[in-house]
C-alpha cells in the first residue's frame, strides 16, 4: 500500500511544479497589481477570464479529450489523430472568434454590469489563444516531453507577468492590462508551439476520423462545462447582484486559496494513472480507500491553516481595499478540497465504463450553486459565494458517491475521515471564538493551533498501528534518508499507455496570473 501512496506522490510533484512555481510567482506579484487595480477593475477581468474558459469549453467539443484517449489506440494511427484534431480545432476555434467579435457590446452586457466592448474583444482574441496553446501543451504530454512542458508554462508566465506590469503599472490600463498581459503572451507561446509542433500539424481535417472523434468527445463537453460552471456563476451573480467590487474580492480570495489547488492539481494529473494502474478490483478498492483517507487528511491540513490565517495572509499580500477577501478564503479553499474528492470519485466511475452518470451528477450540482448564489449573494456577498460553493460540491459529491457505490463499491475509512473532519472544525471553531485576529500575538497563538493539526489527529486515534511505527521511524535520520531516496517518480505509463488524464477545465490556470 505504501509504495501505492509513494507513486502518487512522487508523480503528482512531477506534473505540478510548473503549476506550483506560477501561483508562487503569481501571489508575490498581488501586492504590486493590487495597489494599481481597483477591486471593480480585478472583479471584471476576472469574469472575463473566466467567460473565456467557459467558452473554451464549448469550442473544443470534447476534442483533446478525444485526442487524449485516440491517441493510444491500437486501431488509429497517431499521426493522423494529431493531424485531423488539430485541424478541426483551429477552424472551430477561428470561426468562433470571428463570428463573436460583431457582437462583443451585447456579451460584455450580459456578463457585466456596464457595457465593455473592449474587454470583449480582447477576450475574444484570448477564446482563440486559449483553445489553441491548451491544444498544443496536450501534444507535449502525449509524447511525455514534461521538461518540454514545464520550460514553455514558464516562458510563458515570464511573458505575461512581464506586459502585464507595463500594461498595468506603467499605462495604467487595468482590467484591459490585465487580459492583454495574459492573452497576448499567451499568443506568442502559440506562434512558437505551432512553429516546434509543425511537422505533425495539418488544416486538413479527415471526415471520418473527426466523426469518430466527436463522437467520443462530445458527450465528455457537458459534464466538463456544468462542473467549470460552478466556477464561473457565481462570479456573473456576483458582479450583477452586489457589484463588480465584490466580484474582485471574491476572486482575489480564488486566488489565495491556490494553496490547495496547487495540491489538487498534482492529484488530479497523478491520480488516474495510479488508480486505472491497479488490476485487482479488491485490491484497488483498498487502495482507493487509504488513499482518499490520507489526501482528505493532507487537504483538511491546508485548509486548516487558510481557514485560520487569511486575515494575515491578505493584510501582507494585497492593498488595504482588498483586505474583505478574506472572509471567504477558508469556504473556497474547503471547495477546492471537495473538487479533489469528486476527481477520485470521476476515475472511480471510469473504472466501470459508466460515464454517463457524470453529467447528471454535475448538472444537479450547477443548479444548486446557481440557486444558492441567487438567494445567498444580494445579502452575504462573497461569504454566500462561497457557502454556495461548497453547497454545490457537496450535492455533485453525494450523488457520485451514490452511483460508484452501486458500480464499484469502496469500503471508505468513515471513521478515520469523521477525526479529520472533526479535529478541523474544532480548531477552526476554537480560533475564532478564542483567539485574537489582529496584530502579532494572533498570528503566533493561530500558527501554533494550526501546526497541533497532527497531533490532534494523533490523539483521536487517527493514525493505524502501521503507521504511528512508520512515523516513529522518522525520528532515525539515517531511516529517514533511505526513504527519501526510495521516492522515485514513476511513470504515468500503463502497460505501454499513457492512460486519458480526466480532469476538468484548468486550461489557463498555470500561465494565468
Amino acid at each position: 500500500m505504501s509504495g501505492y501512496l509513494r507513486r502518487l506522490a512522487t508523480t503528482g510533484a512531477a506534473y505540478t511544479a510548473a503549476s506550483i512555481a506560477s501561483k508562487l510567482i503569481a501571489v508575490a506579484l498581488l501586492p504590486l497589481y493590487t495597489r494599481y487595480l481597483t477591486p471593480a477593475d480585478y472583479g471584471a477581468a476576472e469574469v472575463m477570464f473566466a467567460a473565456v474558459v467557459t467558452a473554451s469549453i464549448v469550442v473544443r467539443l470534447g476534442l483533446i479529450e478525444a485526442l487524449l484517449r485516440f491517441y493510444y489506440k491500437d486501431d488509429e494511427d497517431p499521426a493522423r489523430v494529431v493531424s485531423s484534431s488539430f485541424a478541426a480545432l483551429f477552424w472551430l476555434a477561428t470561426a468562433a472568434a470571428l463570428v463573436a467579435l460583431p457582437f462583443a457590446k451585447p456579451i460584455s452586457e450580459m456578463l457585466l454590469p456596464h457595457p465593455a466592448p473592449d474587454l470583449a474583444r480582447i477576450s475574444i482574441g484570448g477564446l482563440w489563444v486559449l483553445t489553441m496553446s491548451e491544444y498544443l501543451l496536450t501534444l507535449f504530454r502525449l509524447e511525455e516531453r514534461a521538461r518540454a512542458f514545464f520550460l514553455t508554462t514558464m516562458v510563458n508566465v515570464l511573458l505575461a507577468i512581464g506586459l502585464t506590469v507595463i500594461l498595468v503599472v506603467g499605462f495604467e490600463e487595468g482590467a484591459r492590462g490585465l487580459l492583454i498581459g495574459s492573452y497576448g503572451s499567451g499568443a506568442l507561446i502559440v506562434a512558437a508551439l505551432i512553429v516546434v509542433h509543425w511537422r505533425h500539424l495539418s488544416l486538413r481535417f479527415e471526415r471520418p476520423l473527426l466523426h469518430r472523434l466527436m463522437r467520443f468527445g462530445l458527450p465528455t463537453m457537458p459534464a466538463e462545462l456544468s462542473l467549470y460552471g460552478l466556477n464561473f456563476v457565481d462570479r456573473l451573480i456576483l458582479a450583477r447582484s452586489a457589484g463588480l467590487a465584490e466580484a474582485g474580492l471574491y476572486s482575489l480570495a480564488v486566488k489565495f486559496a491556490q494553496g490547495v489547488n496547487v495540491l489538487v492539481r498534482g492529484f488530479q494529473l497523478a491520480w488516474p494513472p495510479l488508480a486505472y494502474s491497479i488490476r485487482d478490483d479488491d485490491e484497488a478498492r483498498r487502495t482507493y480507500a487509504v488513499v482518499v483517507t490520507w489526501f482528505v487528511a493532507g487537504c483538511a491540513f491546508v485548509v486548516t491553516g487558510l481557514w485560520l490565517l487569511s486575515r494575515w495572509i491578505v493584510r501582507a499580500l494585497a492593498a488595504p481595499e482588498f483586505f474583505g477577501s478574506y472572509k471567504a478564503i477558508g469556504l473556497l479553499a474547503t471547495g477546492a478540497a471537495l473538487y479533489a474528492l469528486y476527481m477520485v470519485l470521476v476515475v472511480i466511475l471510469g473504472r466501470t465504463g459508466r460515464t454517463e452518470f457524470n453529467f447528471p451528477a454535475t448538472a444537479a450540482a450547477l443548479a444548486a450553486n446557481v440557486a444558492l448564489n441567487l438567494a445567498l449573494v444580494p445579502s452575504l456577498g462573497i461569504v454566500g459565494a462561497g457557502l454556495a460553493l461548497v453547497a454545490s460540491y457537496l450535492v455533485v459529491l453525494a450523488l457520485m458517491y451514490s452511483f460508484t457505490q452501486r458500480l464499484f463499491p469502496v469500503p471508505y475509512e468513515w471513521a478515520r475521515l469523521a477525526r479529520v473532519v472533526l479535529v478541523s472544525s474544532v480548531l477552526v471553531g476554537l480560533a475564532e471564538l478564542l483567539l485574537p485576529t489582529s496584530g502579532f500575538a494572533g498570528l503566533l497563538s493561530r500558527a501554533l493551533l494550526w501546526l497541533a493539526y497532527p497531533l490532534a489527529l494523533l490523539a483521536t486515534g487517527f493514525f493505524s498501528p502501521s503507521e504511528r511505527a512508520w512515523l516513529a521511524g522518522l525520528r532515525k535520520p539515517a531511516e529517514l534518508s533511505a526513504r527519501l531516496r526510495a521516492l522515485r517518480p514513476a511513470s504515468a505509463v500503463v502497460d505501454g499507455r499513457v492512460p486519458e488524464a480526466y480532469e476538468a477545465e484548468l486550461a489557463d490556470e498555470d500561465t494565468r496570473l
